[in-house]
């Protein structure tokens, strides 16, 4: 008798699907701008230490200056389907002046910051959107399953991504490897526009509204922790990020294409997390499970800075590295998410994730800032190592918060779920 696999539940719902397919093809596109952007810096513009701060904290910076005004704006006006199609559709226009001026000899890196600046801008405006369109498709008892599944695909980018990020720098150049991205950010507006979701109702405009989700989260110890140990591994991963690229191809003498391969071999980590993240955080705790992935996330990044030299044992340190981190990464993504799609009200879930992602994000330009500036005082791998240590204290946020408290069932009448919120438990019931 033939065995037919089984599809998840959630990708029998063509609705989803759709949101599914288009989501996967972008973050395919997303790797390979990560590896092309700054390997442009470095290959074609002979970027040293601090511009490539200067360049990775261009593309995060709007977090910090327009989450928060952005997520009250979706709110009030609603729409955030199409906010998020017309972002996909700008993005991909952006990517491709970036060919297009390599190809006529006038590439700058002043363009390379414009460019991931603005870029930026339409990021904040797409992500602060998908947390309101995600629960507009997936019904509450599947949030764990549905932020699996994009989360899976998130981490197969990785896999996928990194290795044709690298094919297509050796073969292409990394200003034209960009154009694949810009084709997934179409790929990815097309999909959007075969979906109509019901999208929750919109918030009414008042004094309070810009401040909503920031005294939301004032008053969730829950969102509180998550936002601390968050914020802290984001300024710390990317005081890292923004010199890993310059530090393998300089220092380790590491060629794209081989870089490309390792650190996608490595990605396999982040698919075991996606589909480990399921069964831990029934057997744990979704909230332990957070706890854990913030020291399972940045933890492995000690490798990076101890792999030295030429020859194998540097490549399989890489490798170690992004696995270990991939894996906690994915774990950290999945918990926070769906804890996130519990515990946030729709009528203000833009504004939420516009205060939280101000915070959150907000850390990254001061850490790609930070990296830069020690990189060109102290040098590459003892900024690394300060990096990757610093990371890991992320967790003392959470070891004393509810969210180790928060136990397995997650429907929103549940006790355990108003203990998410951080409402007292009814009377008769164990919280």
């Amino acid at each position: 008798m033939r065995i037919r696999p089984r599809l998840p539940q959630l990708l029998g719902d063509r609705t989803f699907r759709r949101f599914w397919l288009g989501q996967t093809v972008s973050l395919f596109g997303d790797q390979i701008s990560l590896f092309a952007i700054p390997l442009a810096a470095v290959l074609v513009l002979h970027a040293h230490a601090a511009e490539m701060g200067y360049l990775t904290a261009a593309g995060v910076m709007p977090s910090l200056l327009f989450s928060l005004y952005a997520g009250a704006w979706l709110d009030r006006r609603g729409h955030r389907r199409i906010a998020m199609l017309a972002a996909d559709l700008a993005r991909a226009g952006l990517l491709v002046t970036v060919p297009v001026t390599y190809a006529l000899g006038v590439l700058t890196l002043a363009q390379l910051y414009a460019v991931t600046f603005i870029m930026g801008f339409f990021d904040v405006l797409f992500f602060v959107s998908y947390s309101t369109l995600f629960v507009s498709i997936v019904k509450q008892d599947d949030y764990l399953q549905g932020n699996s599944l994009l989360n899976g695909s998130r981490a197969m980018s990785f896999v996928g991504g990194q290795s044709l990020a690298g094919l297509l720098v050796s073969l292409l150049t990394a200003p034209v490897a960009l154009l694949a991205d810009a084709c997934s950010f179409v790929t990815s507006a097309f999909f959007l526009s075969r979906i109509h979701p019901e999208e929750p109702p919109t918030s009414s405009p008042g004094p309070g509204q810009l401040t909503a989700g920031i005294r939301f989260i004032a008053h969730s110890p829950i969102i509180r922790s998550a936002l601390g140990a968050t914020a802290t591994v984001n300024y710390f991963n990317f005081v890292f990020f923004a010199l890993f690229m310059l530090y393998a191809v300089r220092s380790l003498g590491v060629q794209p294409f081989i870089l490309g391969l390792v650190l996608s071999a490595g990605a396999v980590g982040g698919l075991v997390g996606s589909a480990l993240t399921g069964r831990l955080s029934q057997r744990i705790g979704v909230g332990r499970a957070f706890a854990l992935s913030c020291v399972l996330f940045p933890a492995p990044l000690l490798l990076v800075p101890a792999a030295s030299g030429h020859g194998v044992t540097r490549l399989v340190l890489l490798f170690l590295a992004e696995f270990g981190s991939g894996l906690g990464v994915m774990i950290l993504d999945i918990s926070a998410g769906t804890i996130f799609a519990i515990v946030i009200p729709d009528t203000i879930r833009a504004s939420v994730s516009g205060a939280y992602r101000t915070v959150n994000y907000g850390m990254r330009p001061l850490g790609a800032l930070t990296g830069g500036a020690l990189g060109s005082a102290i040098g590459l791998r003892p900024t690394l190592w300060l990096a990757a240590i610093g990371g890991i204290f992320c967790v003392v946020w959470v070891v004393f918060s509810p969210l180790l408290r928060a136990q397995k069932d997650l429907n929103t009448t549940a006790p355990e779920a108003v203990m998410l919120r951080g409402e007292q438990a009814p009377k008769g019931q164990k919280s």
